[in-house]
């Protein structure tokens, strides 16, 4: 039951982030519309604030926990930079990305959200059976 905690630790300090920017700010916690806000020079402050935040996760847990947080990755370095444009894309493509519908969208129930979140499981779904497929 212990290798949970940091999972559900970490689950309930992004919806606190994203209920505090929600109801101090305004806004949604979309990590892809922050960024992209940030890129263009807006807002800086907040989105700087929390964009430092994101990535300060591991040395907090470092700091905490006295390691790293385990992270195993197996893929080629070609097979992660096409996830990560393909991402970008349907980031893009579908207004937002899981953490802004999954997290705040659902919540706020969105309709929006709700189709897109059965999306990304969808699709999701399909990868890993077609990727169990092709190699087994």
């Amino acid at each position: 039951m212990t290798s949970y905690w940091p999972s559900l630790i970490g689950g309930m300090l992004i919806g606190l982030s994203a209920a505090m920017l929600l109801l101090l700010n305004g806004r949604v916690a979309g990590i892809s519309g922050i960024l992209g806000r940030l890129a263009q020079g807006a807002q800086v402050e907040t989105n700087a604030a929390f964009a430092i935040g994101l990535i300060s996760g591991p040395l907090l847990y470092r700091v905490g926990a006295g390691q790293w947080p385990p992270v195993t990755i197996t893929a080629s370095l070609p097979v992660i930079a096409l996830a990560g444009l393909l991402v970008g894309f349907g980031t893009r493509m579908g207004s937002g990305c899981t953490s802004g519908h999954g997290v705040v969208g659902l919540a706020r129930l969105s309709p929006r959200s709700v189709a897109a979140v059965v999306t990304f499981l969808l699709a999701g779904v399909a990868t890993v059976t077609l990727m169990r497929l092709v190699a087994p």
